[in-house]
């Protein structure tokens, strides 16, 4: 074998082995997944959050993660009773490790909120108000003041007194408008468009579902603040937590993605996240809407779809 037929089968054996090579080892996949989903697995590539159980000691250990909206959500308290019972000076602040009281002190005095004390009723008055005059007054002697007193004490023929007033009957107060009434006003509005699976205390359990396709917006009901997002209550999947004025909070589950963090303000209508199936047997939203720590119906806040 020449020296050029040598040179050409070495060349051609380097050539067999990076063909080899390349078989082996394969080519790098296209990744044509959404972005979303990708976020979604990057997410559960991260350790999981801490999962908040509801109290049996009525203490809470704080671990990183948790937010004192969570945990008051997850014992189904409000989140300022907490900070009042811990003397706590923010209900933002709260430090890993600490250990919270989740039941009033010996003597604290429990505070109802103005708003749930039945409005006073105006009634009408029944009796005439009573006019009352002097019964004696002292005069300087003369002849005129004694005339006048002398007159006084003449008697006169007897006048029918007018009969009094009969004061105008008052209408009673109007009974409290439902709160579907007066909350449109306020901007609440639907989350997503989608089928009603599940009523508030039926198979909603303490607020609604509602089902849709996967990775479709979720939107803010009202404008508020981020005060959770994370997936540390048992049974709501990927959660997020919404304050808004008057105390309201509203919650997001089962989330495929959330798309804003903890201390984000949020207008009503904004993108908060993606529909999906975290923790759940399918793809829906479970929207709950809790004041004061105790779940309400969402429908009586919603507006009526047409």
């Amino acid at each position: 074998m020449n020296r050029v037929a040598a040179r050409g089968f070495v060349w051609l054996g380097v050539l067999l082995l990076g063909l080899a090579g390349c078989t082996s080892s394969g080519m790098a996949p296209v990744d044509n997944r959404s972005p979303a989903h990708r976020a979604a697995k990057s997410e559960n590539a991260r350790p999981g959050t801490p999962q908040i159980t509801p109290s049996t000691n009525g203490l809470h250990t704080v671990q990183s993660g948790e937010t004192l909206y969570a945990i008051a959500f997850a014992n189904g308290l409000d989140y300022r009773d907490i900070a009042i019972w811990n003397q706590l000076e923010s209900a933002d602040r709260i430090l890993v490790g600490q250990v919270l009281r989740l039941t009033p002190p010996a003597g604290a005095v429990e505070i109802k909120p103005l708003d749930d004390e039945p409005a006073p009723n105006a009634r009408p008055l029944t009796d005439a108000p009573l006019l009352r005059e002097p019964q004696a007054q002292l005069l300087v002697y003369s002849e005129a003041n004694w005339a006048q007193v002398s007159e006084a004490r003449s008697p006169t023929p007897a006048v029918a007194a007018p009969a009094p007033a009969v004061p105008a009957a008052v209408s009673p107060a109007p009974a409290s408008v439902a709160s579907s009434a007066s909350t449109a006003d306020d901007g609440w509005q639907w989350p997503v468009d989608g089928t009603l699976i599940g009523r508030f205390g039926g198979a909603g359990g303490k607020g609604i579902d509602i089902a849709g396709a996967r990775n479709t917006p979720v939107r803010a009901v009202s404008a508020g603040k981020v005060v959770y997002s994370g997936s540390g209550l048992r049974g709501y999947g990927r959660l997020l937590i919404i304050k808004h004025a008057g105390e309201f909070l509203s919650a997001y589950a089962h989330n495929e993605a959330i798309l804003v963090k903890e201390g984000d303000m949020v207008t009503a209508g904004q993108k908060i996240a993606l529909m999906g199936d975290s923790d759940a047997d399918r793809v829906k939203l479970h929207l709950e809407i809790r004041r004061y720590g105790k779940p309400l119906d969402p429908l009586s806040y919603l507006p009526e779809r047409p």
